[in-house]
C-alpha cells in the first residue's frame, strides 16, 4: 500500500497563517501590557494655612501645561469631593478644553450635614475660616500647578453655591467669574437661625443693600468684580426660587447693570436664560426642577454629568458655565438659543434678533472649510454665535443661517 503525503499548503496560506500567529502574539502582549495611567482625582495633603479645617482634592488632565485656567468646585450638603467630581460633568470639559479642577471638601467635624458654613461670619470673612482655606488652595494651585492667576473660577451647589458667592464677594481679586447653583446671596444670613429664613423665604433687601453686602466684604477694593451665573430650579423647596432673584439683584448691582434683562432665551430642559448687562450676570430658571445641580447625561457636546441625588437631569450646567467663563478657548460666547424677548433700557441691534439671509445645509466639515463654522477639541461651533453643532466630521449635518457679517446661527428645521 502506498501512503501519500499530505498536500503541501499553498504559499499564500502559509503566509496568512504566519501573519495570524504574529498578530495573536502581538494581541497577547497587548492584553498583558498595563494601560497608560490616566489622570485621577487626588488628595493634596498639605496646601498651606487651613483655618477652616478643609480637605483639598485636585484633578489635572494628563499633560496639562502651565498657564492654564483653574475651576474651584464646591459640593453641597451630605456630598463630598469625589461624588461631585464624578457626577457634575466638569471632568469632561477639563479634559476637553484643558484646565485644572480643585475640589475643597468639608466634613461632619465642621458641620453635622457636611455643609460649607456659608452662614457663619467666621467662615465667610476675607482671611478667615473656610473662605481662607479655599483661598489657600488656589494659591497652592498657582504655585505648584502653574495655574494662570487671572483665570480662576468658582462654582458650587446649594451650600457650596452659597460658598461660591462667599468666595466671589470676599476675593474679587482672585476670581474672574463664578456660578451659584441653588445657592444664596452673600450674607443673606449670619447665623443658623437666619439661614433657615433665607432658604425658605425671600429676604427684604433692595438691590443696593444686597450689593453693599458684597462691597463691604473687601473694603477699599476698587478693581472689577466677577461675572456671575445663577442657576435656580423653579420647584426647589429647599432653597426657594426667591433666592435666585436675590442673587441676581446682588450681582447686577455690584456689576453696575440694570435688574431688567438685556435678553431672554429658551434653552433645553425647560430652562429660561435671562442675561443682564453685557453678559455681566446670567440667571438660569429651570421649570419643574427641584433642589440640585442641573446635568444632562449623554455624549453630545453640550451634554454632561450623571444623575444621582441632587444631580438632576435637565441641562448641562457645567457646559454653559465653562463657556461663560471662556474656557472653551474662544471669546466669551453667547449661549446657543433663540431669543424670545429682548427688553432693555438701551436696546441695541442684535444679529440674532433678525434671522434673515443666506441659509446653508451641509456637513460640519463643509461648514468649517467654507468659513461658516470652526472646530475646537473635535467639536464644531457656528462662527459668530458659537452655537454647538456636535462632532467635527463629514457625517453630521446642520443648517446654518447668516444673520450678519461673518455671523451664523444654527437653523435646523428653519431652512
Amino acid at each position: 500500500m502506498v501512503t501519500s503525503l499530505p498536500a503541501r499548503p499553498p504559499r499564500a496560506a502559509l503566509a496568512l497563517t504566519t501573519l495570524l500567529l504574529v498578530l495573536a502574539g502581538l494581541l497577547g502582549t497587548a492584553l498583558i501590557t498595563p494601560p497608560a495611567r490616566a489622570a485621577s482625582l487626588v488628595q493634596v495633603g498639605s496646601f498651606g494655612a487651613n483655618p477652616g479645617n478643609l480637605s483639598m482634592y485636585a484633578y489635572r488632565p494628563d499633560g496639562l501645561p502651565g498657564g492654564r485656567p483653574l475651576v474651584v468646585l464646591l459640593h453641597g450638603c451630605t456630598q463630598n469631593a469625589s461624588g461631585y467630581f464624578a457626577d457634575s460633568g466638569w471632568r469632561k470639559y477639563a479634559d476637553q478644553w484643558g484646565f485644572a479642577l480643585v475640589l475643597p471638601q468639608t466634613s461632619s467635624a465642621n458641620n453635622s450635614s457636611s455643609c460649607f458654613n456659608w452662614f457663619q461670619t467666621g467662615d465667610t470673612t476675607r482671611g478667615q475660616g473656610e473662605a481662607a482655606s479655599i483661598r489657600a488652595m488656589v494659591a497652592y494651585a498657582v504655585a505648584d500647578y502653574g495655574t494662570d492667576p487671572s483665570r480662576v473660577y468658582v462654582s458650587g451647589l446649594s451650600a457650596g453655591g452659597a460658598m461660591s458667592a462667599v468666595m466671589l464677594a470676599t476675593y474679587p481679586d482672585v476670581f474672574a467669574a463664578g456660578s451659584i447653583a441653588a445657592g444664596l446671596a452673600y450674607r443673606c444670613a449670619s447665623s443658623l437661625t437666619e439661614a433657615s429664613g433665607c432658604q425658605y423665604g425671600p429676604t427684604s433687601r433692595t438691590p443696593q443693600q444686597w450689593g453693599d453686602l458684597v462691597r463691604n466684604a473687601y473694603p477699599g477694593y476698587t478693581g472689577p468684580y466677577p461675572r456671575v451665573a445663577v442657576w435656580q430650579g423653579q420647584s426647589d423647596y429647599t432653597v426657594v426660587p426667591a433666592n435666585g432673584a436675590q442673587s441676581r439683584d446682588q450681582w447686577t448691582n455690584v456689576r453696575g447693570v440694570s435688574q431688567t434683562p438685556s435678553s431672554t432665551r429658551s434653552l433645553t430642559g425647560g430652562t429660561t436664560l435671562k442675561v443682564y448687562g453685557d453678559d455681566d450676570v446670567r440667571l438660569y430658571e429651570i421649570s419643574g426642577m427641584g433642589h440640585g445641580l442641573p446635568v444632562d447625561p449623554g455624549g453630545a457636546a453640550d451634554q454632561c454629568g450623571a444623575t444621582a441625588a441632587y444631580f438632576l437631569d435637565t441641562i448641562c450646567s457645567a457646559y454653559h458655565d465653562a463657556r461663560f467663563f471662556g474656557l472653551d478657548g474662544g471669546a466669551q460666547p453667547s449661549p446657543s438659543a433663540t431669543p424670545t424677548a429682548t427688553p432693555s433700557i438701551t436696546p441695541s441691534p442684535s444679529p440674532r434678533a433678525t434671522p434673515t439671509g443666506t441659509c446653508v445645509r451641509a456637513s460640519n466639515y463643509a461648514h468649517t472649510t467654507a468659513g461658516r463654522a470652526y472646530q475646537s477639541g473635535g467639536y464644531t461651533y457656528a462662527k459668530g454665535s458659537n452655537d454647538a453643532m456636535g462632532l467635527w466630521n463629514t457625517f453630521t449635518t446642520h443648517a446654518l443661517r447668516q444673520t450678519g457679517p461673518d455671523y451664523w446661527v444654527l437653523a435646523d428645521g428653519q431652512c
